[in-house]
């Protein structure tokens, strides 16, 4: 079975590569090049026909993914499926399912025919649950389990998995040894911690990564290495288990581009605004210009209920420095779950962080966008101004007569659905 970097390093341009080109500005040989050094990935599971193949990672625009799911306290497909529409309509690039209620299994199924977007998943968060509800221990989950639990995912089409490989016996005592203010706050992290030191036994994902390759192979599936030590608060950033654990993720990347499989890495976290330019750096360097992926990351820990707005402006920083894709964050971080009011606010403060990001780096279709704007504001013309905007809601139509089924406003609901390719 063949994937995106195999066909790359053959010299080979793909369908998926053409139209990353066309849809990125750039030509298809340099999406082949990037592809082939691992420094650009494809999200597009090859047993999913119908999404959208999504390029991150260098020279490319910064993507925006947003998180949904059902829990324990909220367990309501109609509600995450209602998200689904939100984010679609107001821009995300792709979106993860980290569903953690009752039937896990159909949730995803449901989410996956109701988009086009690249999904992503946490496996260890079904494995861990059902290992927890069986046998009320963590410590209980078996490694065929959470095995099977990343097969049956990549099978049912999931384009990219978060695999916390890095959490590694000795990165956990590195951690340990210096202390942390907020330990590990990264719920896959802290399951497989909680596993190692109940068993004596490595990680897993780490000790069987060659399994979990070919797994991700046969599927052309992106493992996200993630980051399971990443810092849950200012005081914690950059310390010694963080860094610990990028340096086992550098390792895990060459292994993944030799066997042929994608393979991007996520990042921090909450991070002060002057330490944010290095911290990207050093993730870069130590793992090869792998694709990154960012939380945030969040430059103080006292906006509770304006997250989104901390995240927007270390996202911006840390987009400009080199990080790829930005996870949103919403004004529910640290407080509750996301309603889906909330999930649009967030999506909408990470739009705006990775397009400036994109306009300071100087990519011609960003500066293109503010161009048309001006252009607009210059002539009065509202309706351009419209369709030049990240959110299309904020300019009203009182003449309309019909409210947004977005915001509830009396904006142009004709001119935003256009923009999304809504109206047939």
């Amino acid at each position: 079975m063949t994937t995106q970097i195999i066909e790359a390093k053959k010299g080979n341009i793909t369908e998926e590569m053409k139209y990353i080109a066309l849809k990125e500005g750039v030509t298809p040989e340099f999406v082949r090049e990037k592809v082939a050094q691992g420094r650009v990935v494809i999200l597009k599971n090859n047993r999913r026909e119908n999404v959208i193949p999504t390029a991150v990672g260098e020279g490319m625009t910064v993507k925006i993914n947003a998180n949904i799911g059902t829990s324990m306290e909220r367990s309501n497909v109609e509600q995450e499926l209602e998200k689904v529409r939100i984010i679609e309509a107001t821009g995300a690039d792709v979106l993860m399912d980290l569903s953690t209620g009752s039937d896990i299994d159909g949730t995803r199924k449901q989410i996956i025919a109701a988009t086009k977007l690249p999904i992503g998943t946490v496996p260890m968060y079904q494995a861990g649950k059902e290992a927890i509800d069986e046998y009320k221990d963590i410590s209980k989950l078996s490694k065929e389990k959470l095995f099977s639990d990343i097969r049956k995912q990549c099978e049912d089409g999931i384009d990219f998995i978060t695999v916390h490989c890095g959490v590694t016996k000795f990165v956990v005592e590195q951690m340990e040894k210096q202390g942390r203010i907020m330990d590990i706050v990264s719920r896959g992290g802290a399951m497989l911690a909680a596993w190692i030191k109940a068993t004596g036994k490595e990680n897993p994902l780490y000790e069987y990564y060659d399994e979990l390759l070919e797994i991700a192979r046969e599927y052309d599936c992106t493992l996200s290495l993630g980051d399971g030590l990443r810092p849950g608060c200012i005081a914690d950033a950059g310390d010694r288990g963080q860094v610990a654990e990028t340096i086992v993720l550098g390792e895990l990347v060459k292994r993944a581009r030799d066997f042929g499989v994608q393979a991007m890495v996520e990042g921090p976290g909450h991070v002060p605004l002057n330490k944010i330019p290095a911290m990207i750096e050093t993730a870069k360097v130590l793992t090869d210009y792998a694709p990154l992926y960012v939380l945030g990351p969040l430059v103080t820990d006292i906006a509770p209920g304006y997250d989104h707005i901390t995240s927007a402006i270390g996202g911006t920083l840390a987009a400009y420095h080199g990080a790829d894709f930005l996870c949103y964050v919403t004004p529910a971080e640290h407080i509750g779950l996301p309603d889906a009011k909330q999930v649009r606010e967030g999506i909408i403060a990470s739009k705006i962080a990775a397009h400036a990001a994109d306009l300071a780096k100087g990519n011609k279709q960003a500066y293109k966008m503010d161009l048309d704007m001006a252009i607009a504001r210059k002539n009065l013309d509202w309706n351009a101004q419209r369709a030049a905007a990240i959110d299309k809601c904020t300019l009203e139509d009182i003449d309309n007569g019909e409210p947004c089924t977005m915001c509830g406003k009396y904006c142009s609901v004709k001119v935003f659905k256009e923009y999304f390719n809504e109206c047939k």
